[in-house]
């Protein structure tokens, strides 16, 4: 039976099933929960025969393509603060939830200011945050993650439908199935700025690193960022400075998986930058210049089906 458990704030690192082991996960930080906790805790089955590996061929794009669909199509604009983001937060959450994974909300603030072509109100935004598996602590674990929220006005479907519907591709391929490290899937919010300055910027990605524990910090092996992920013929991968391990290893899991790449340094407009500033390991997938960024016409047929494939593709290859 799956449960799914409001956090207030911090959140619980759950792993994904490993190539060697029944499933094991990385520490977490304590969460408070605004619902009542479970009288128990199911535990995984053991199985005396491992789940396969998770390959890039185990995408379906037709999951991606219905997400951006959904979000932009019929959702629509969501800032971070309103009621059409908790509305995306809370779809989001159950398709998570039908994947097989267990999902709990990462609650924090954020402030009122002008996000890109008009004002958004102050208010608490969340984190939607999915695991898998029972608690290992100090493991080395991964996390891919994609901002759900858009700026005023835009429907957001390249802006970052296309990444939320590739994590959500990401979760179904790896439902019942193993990855090298435990994986943690977490759908952002706030993420688009409220201001001029660095810090007017990537509130959901903050509060998440806010709230690790050093274990955890100590353990991430890599963080990435899909944003704007749906347009173009190569998939750009980007750091905030020259590259480095955690870019080589995207570029050789592309490579892996029959996907051509650029490198894009100096990369700073994602959530990854929220691990790097902070000392963590982080990359970004995506970022192809197109014309109606943060516009009312980022809409579904803006989004190419392709691209998608090539970036589940790719993640899958380097979570596998």
């Amino acid at each position: 039976m799956r449960r799914v458990v409001a956090a207030v704030a911090g959140l619980v690192l759950l792993s994904a099933c490993t190539a060697d082991d029944e499933p094991e996960a990385t520490p977490s930080p304590s969460a408070t929960s605004s619902a009542p906790a479970p009288s128990t805790t199911p535990s995984p089955t053991p199985s005396s025969t491992p789940s396969p590996r998770v390959r890039p061929d185990d995408v379906r794009v037709r999951t991606a393509v219905a997400a951006v669909q959904h979000l932009a199509g019929e959702i629509g604009p969501r800032p971070g603060t309103s009621r059409a983001y908790l509305r995306a937060a809370g779809w989001v959450e159950r398709e998570l939830v039908g994947h097989g994974w267990q999902v709990e909300r990462q609650r924090f603030a954020t402030p009122g200011g002008y996000s890109w072509n008009g004002p958004v109100e102050a208010g608490p935004s969340v984190n939607v945050v999915a695991t898998r598996g029972t608690p290992r602590p100090g493991r080395p674990w991964l996390l891919v993650g994609a901002h759900l929220d858009t700026v005023v006005a835009a429907p957001g479907a390249e802006d970052n439908a296309s990444g939320v519907g590739v994590l959500l591709a990401v979760a179904e391929a790896l439902d019942g199935r193993r990855s090298r490290l435990p994986v943690v899937l977490v759908a952002f919010g706030s993420e688009e700025p409220r201001g001029p300055g660095d810090d007017d910027h990537h509130f959901g990605s903050r509060a998440y690193v806010a709230s690790l524990a050093p274990a955890q910090r100590r353990s991430l092996a890599g963080m990435v960022s899909l944003d704007r992920v749906g347009v173009g013929d190569v998939l750009p991968v980007g750091t905030p400075a020259e590259p480095n391990a955690l870019t080589d290893e995207l570029v050789a899991a592309a490579r892996s998986a029959g996907v051509e790449t650029v490198l894009d340094p100096f990369q700073r407009s994602s959530d990854h930058w929220s691990f790097v500033r902070d000392g963590l390991p982080g990359a970004r997938l995506g970022s192809t210049p197109y014309a109606a960024y943060h516009d009312e016409t980022d809409t579904p047929e803006v989004v190419q089906r392709a691209q998608l494939e090539r970036t589940a593709r790719t993640v899958l290859a380097w979570v596998g």
